[in-house]
C-alpha cells in the first residue's frame, strides 16, 4: 500500500507541475514574468515547473489568482475544459513530426485501451 501512496503522490506532483506549465503557456507569459509578477526570485516559477521547489497552499491561491482561474479549474482533470475544442488538439498533433505523431498515436492508444 506504501508503494501506491508514493506513486500517487508523484503523479500528482508531475500533474501539477505540468498544468502550471500549460495554463502559463496557455495565456502567453513567460516562468520569470509570472514569477517576479508574483513578488518572486525570478526562477521560482521555473523551479516549481521542473521540480526543484514546491509551493505552499497561500502561494498556490496566488497562482491561481494570477492564472485567473478557481483551485478547482487548476486540478480539473477534465480534458475539454482544457483545451478550447477538438480542433485545437488536431492542429497542435499536426505540428509534430513523423516520429512524434507516431509515437503519440501509440501513447494514446496504450492510454484508452
Amino acid at each position: 500500500m506504501l508503494y501506491v501512496m508514493e506513486e500517487y503522490s508523484v503523479a500528482t506532483e508531475e500533474f501539477f507541475r505540468d498544468r502550471l506549465r500549460f495554463l502559463r503557456n496557455e495565456r502567453k507569459i513567460s516562468a520569470r514574468e509570472m514569477s517576479l509578477a508574483l513578488g518572486q526570485n525570478e526562477t521560482y516559477i521555473n523551479k516549481i515547473e521542473t521540480g526543484k521547489c514546491t509551493t505552499t497552499i497561500a502561494s498556490f491561491l496566488k497562482i491561481c489568482d494570477y492564472l485567473q482561474v478557481t483551485p478547482e479549474h487548476f486540478f480539473s482533470a477534465d480534458v475539454k475544459n482544457i483545451m478550447n475544442n477538438d480542433s485545437e488538439i488536431l492542429k497542435l498533433f499536426h505540428k509534430l513530426t513523423a516520429y512524434q505523431s507516431e509515437y503519440m498515436f501509440s501513447f494514446l492508444k496504450d492510454l484508452t485501451e
